[in-house]
């Protein structure tokens, strides 16, 4: 069983709407449930399209069990950029987040040279917290009924990365 990081490619969508179906997976972003196959498929072509933005999958055994994505800003912010990585139900806790966080590091650091890195996590995702500061982020805020979960307000912590 040999991990795979890569792009995204448009043959993805069936992997990524499973994915994106995933209860605890979707749990723990934004997204709404129920994804439908055709947002799937339109997500994954803005992911593979879109300038600026670069989209990782990981891949066990030729299925897809977890994606990434760091979003570069313009302008006034270009030294910057967004972060988010969801994995798959049945594969969380076997050290893919990690090693989607490491190759989108990779790209930050190396390449896009970015000199601040932000994200959001919601402040009950302890294992997603802990990781993110190995890391290197740190909490900067708490985002007070940032989003809505299971018919509850959740907040969330606002946690960057700034390299010296």
């Amino acid at each position: 069983m040999a991990l795979k990081i890569r792009t995204i490619e448009k043959t993805d969508v069936d992997g990524f709407y499973e994915l994106r179906n995933c209860p605890n997976a979707s749990a723990n972003t934004l997204a709404m449930p129920f994804t439908s196959k055709e947002n799937a498929a339109k997500m994954v072509s803005r992911m593979t399209e879109e300038e600026g933005s670069t989209t990782l999958v990981a891949e066990l055994d030729g299925k897809l069990v977890g994606s990434a994505e760091l979003n570069v800003f313009k302008g006034r912010r270009r030294h910057c950029a967004a972060l988010g990585i969801s994995v798959h139900d049945d594969y969380q806790h076997k050290g893919i987040g990690t090693a989607l966080m490491k190759a989108l590091l990779d790209l930050a650091d190396n390449w896009y040279n970015l000199k601040r890195i932000e994200l959001e996590v919601y402040t009950d995702n302890e294992i997603a917290i802990n990781m993110y500061k190995k890391f290197g982020f740190t909490i900067e805020g708490t985002l007070k009924c940032y989003a809505i979960r299971n018919g509850e307000y959740i907040d969330a912590y606002l946690m960057a990365r700034v390299r010296p």
